[in-house]
């Protein structure tokens, strides 16, 4: 579309070209920019060859357009105001005001809690922006979905976040386990990592695919690997299997506080983590394309927001009620 535009013309002389047409004075127009009238006048003779019209003519004492002129003054003003705007859209970013659609890969033993304070917030502040939130897939390349802009961002707890895109740490928090109340395991305030390791697990994550989970990437770290007897696809199943087995789920703690406060009554128990498992980090990913987007800065802006309210290292984690309720 563009192969044919003559590679002569830039910026700046499409500039001096506006300011000579609505000047028509040589000499005020190198006032303007700073420059030497026979560097203007140069510019004036490398536009009349581009333009193939003379632009300017002398009538009197005076310049006036010719007519072919008049046309292109109006298409440079046009021309050079749209680019300025596309220069400054990201500080004119009116979230109130824009139509858009965003997606968020967003890890499930987070999302739970995380997404409905999220929820409210885009729904107060940008009705008009629509998200799509979907749990990421070991079978999904994230890198290569940000860098196309099928994906706008991710929130992600792997051991570490790709060294390639953009990132922040949302927050840190503890991990915890939980099992079914009856389960002997249950007693215990602490797993020693000697118990933990005896114990038999239920993970959404299979035992071989370590890189993706915080858990088994941790004990890969140590050298160990825990006993996973039962992989499922949904989060949303593992409640109901903690309820009707003596398995062990492991997670962050916000989200083992969710599942324990939303089962029923004398179901199922938090229990401490080996302390070896340290904390379990939340991490904000996005691509060099979109970091000075104003859309995708302002959607990382109300996510790190909310972030805040659950972040251990600042202050006690609140229930999700509670969360909800602040929205």
């Amino acid at each position: 579309m563009y192969a044919n535009i003559n590679p002569s013309i830039d910026i700046r002389l499409l500039h001096t070209t506006y300011l000579l047409l609505t000047e028509r004075n040589v000499s005020k127009v190198a006032v303007l920019l700073g420059l030497s009238q026979p560097s203007v006048s140069a510019s004036l003779k490398k536009a009349r060859e581009i333009f193939s019209d003379p632009l300017l003519v002398r009538s009197g004492q005076k310049l006036v357009l010719t007519e072919r002129g008049e046309e292109i003054v109006a298409s440079l003003g046009a021309m050079l105001e749209s680019l300025k705007n596309t220069i400054n859209r990201t500080n004119q970013f009116d979230p109130g005001a824009v139509q858009s659609r965003m997606r968020v890969a967003a890890v499930n033993c987070f999302g739970a809690f995380l997404i409905p304070p999220l929820a409210s917030s885009i729904r107060q502040k940008a009705p008009g922006i629509s998200v799509d939130f979907f749990a990421p897939s070991e079978k999904v390349d994230l890198i290569d979905e940000l860098g196309s802009g099928r994906v706008d961002l991710v929130i992600g707890n792997w051991p570490a976040p790709q060294q390639s895109l953009k990132s922040t740490t949302l927050l840190h928090c503890d991990i915890a386990c939980v099992v079914q109340k009856s389960n002997p395991l249950a007693r215990r305030g602490r797993l020693s990592l000697e118990t933990y390791l005896d114990a038999d697990h239920v993970s959404p994550t299979p035992g071989s695919s370590a890189f993706y989970s915080p858990i088994d990437g941790r004990l890969s770290q140590l050298g160990l690997k825990r006993r996973i007897a039962m992989s499922v696809p949904e989060y949303a199943l593992i409640p109901a299997i903690l309820a009707e087995t003596d398995l062990v789920f492991t997670t962050a703690r916000p989200y083992a506080e969710y599942i324990v406060e939303h089962a029923p009554a004398n179901q199922l128990q938090l229990v401490e983590a080996p302390r070896e498992f340290d904390q379990m980090n939340l991490y904000l990913l996005w691509h060099e394309r979109a970091h000075a987007s104003g859309a995708n800065q302002w959607l990382r802006s109300v996510v790190r927001s909310v972030a805040r309210r659950f972040d251990q290292t600042l202050h006690a984690v609140p229930t999700t009620s509670e969360l909800l309720a602040a929205s």
